[in-house]
């Protein structure tokens, strides 16, 4: 499973048969079949237009925001915030990260670990970054946790705050908290093999801070996101 997820991280437009050549090819012998129980278990698919599986499922009953992104310019931080959920595998089973990123800074403003995806995780993730600040916009994708009332009406208390969601089967609305996983991946939990939840969380805690505080982004003119953030550089022609 876990070259599985390296290779889906790397090539997300990847389908069940070209996930089963990639890993006959470095001498992982398995069918696709195999593969397809196994990505559907781990909750992936390829990232195409049309309806999919993730980690963050739709519920038919609850109320669909509209997708407030398309051509907007983010020039400032707190404008836009996107939240998503991804799948951290321990070396006996497997835990679900969640985190509120500002996309101007991609400074990460909380984040939090579970063992199941109830909305309750998801919900107090929040509620950690809007003690920091708020946004104009927030933006997640169709995901249960996402629309829940538990999780709206947390954002109505707050009626500055534009709520904006992906379309269906489209995860590159979210190209930014997209692309925090393939860094946290690939830098960290890739290059770990966490024995328990609580070994996990101190390791992702640790290079979290680090991401913010630490790490240069050529993206943001090699400034750290904190550094962008709160307001200690100005970015030219971001």
């Amino acid at each position: 499973m876990d070259k599985i997820d390296q290779i889906y991280t790397d090539k997300p437009f990847y389908g069940r048969i070209k996930v089963t050549q990639e890993l006959n090819r470095v001498g992982i012998k398995v069918n696709h079949k195999r593969v397809y129980r196994l990505m559907k278990l781990m909750g992936i698919k390829a990232l195409v237009p049309r309806k999919n599986w993730n980690l963050s499922k739709a519920n038919p009953n609850h109320q669909i925001y509209p997708y407030l992104l398309k051509n907007l310019v983010i020039k400032k931080p707190n404008q836009v915030w996107g939240v998503d959920i991804t799948y951290v595998k321990l070396n006996r089973g497997w835990l679900y990260l969640t985190a509120i990123m500002d996309w101007y800074s991609r400074y990460v403003l909380s984040w939090q670990l579970a063992d199941s995806l109830a909305t309750d995780f998801c919900a107090e993730t929040l509620q950690m970054a809007l003690a920091i600040n708020q946004p104009k916009i927030h933006n997640s994708d169709q995901g249960s946790q996402f629309t829940s009332q538990a999780y709206i009406n947390i954002l109505k208390q707050y009626p500055n705050i534009q709520i904006s969601m992906d379309g269906r089967g489209r995860a590159f609305d979210n190209i930014f908290t997209e692309r925090l996983w393939r860094t946290i991946k690939y830098e960290e939990i890739y290059l770990k093999d966490y024995q328990s939840p609580k070994e996990a969380r101190l390791s992702v805690q640790k290079y979290i801070k680090f991401y913010n505080q630490e790490r240069l982004h050529q993206s943001l003119n090699y400034q750290t996101p904190a550094e962008v953030y709160f307001g200690k550089v100005k970015l030219q022609n971001h």
